[in-house]
């Protein structure tokens, strides 16, 4: 991991800052039942938090990936945007994002998502004046569980020794394989014991939660 004083605090949005898994979930069950394919919804869950690109192969096969890939990730896209209405952010965002800022800590806002999504999220909790900066999936070829997004996001404010906040294993994947830490909050339907084996250092139920033991994880503490 990374040594040195905290500068960066990367925060996964999907799952994290905004009430999104269950809605992406039920959007890739209609996508892949376009092609005949019926995946339990449990089993879709549980692997949100990777990007489409790595999704696809990773729940229906490299042979369905091949196939139909781009296709199904355009049937997701048709059944998602409908429910962008439906999105809320979670209890405490803005607050904690400015806590952070307080700090003297860089927020950088993590997602994979089109442009168009990150922008419907970022106005749910006044994103683009709170955080330093955020990505899309026009910053990176290859997402979660891939170190890209990460080190991307703290690229964008040239930080050095970063924090990762996510809900997924895939997010702690992604941050160790960076070299950052990563602390976990459970807003995103994985269990304590899964994000710990993923890599998260610790767990939290909330963001008011986080929150409350945010100089902890920034290391501002004796």
């Amino acid at each position: 991991m990374t040594d040195g004083q905290i500068d960066t605090a990367v925060l996964d949005i999907d799952g994290t800052l905004v009430d999104t898994n269950y809605h992406h979930a039920l959007a890739w069950y209609r996508a892949f039942r376009r092609f005949g394919v019926t995946l339990p919804v449990w089993r879709l869950h549980r692997a949100i938090g990777m990007g489409g690109d790595q999704l696809v192969g990773a729940v229906a096969g490299e042979r369905f990936e091949a196939e139909h890939g781009d296709d199904a990730r355009s049937a997701w896209k048709e059944e998602f945007d409908p429910l962008l209405g439906e999105v809320r952010p979670f209890e405490g965002v803005p607050e904690l994002l400015r806590a952070i800022g307080e700090r003297g800590v860089e927020v950088v806002l993590a997602s994979s998502g089109s442009p168009e999504h990150v922008d419907v999220y970022l106005d749910l909790f006044d994103g683009r004046n709170l955080a330093k900066a955020w990505t899309t999936s026009e910053d990176v070829e290859n997402t979660k569980p891939e170190p890209d997004l990460v080190s991307v996001a703290v690229e964008k404010v040239g930080g050095r020794a970063a924090v990762m906040v996510g809900d997924s294993v895939w997010d702690f994947e992604a941050a160790g394989r960076a070299g950052h830490a990563g602390y976990a909050i459970r807003t995103g339907g994985f269990s304590v014991d899964e994000l710990c084996s993923s890599g998260a250092r610790e767990v939290f139920d909330s963001i008011p939660e986080l929150h409350q033991a945010l100089d902890r994880v920034l290391g501002r503490t004796t």
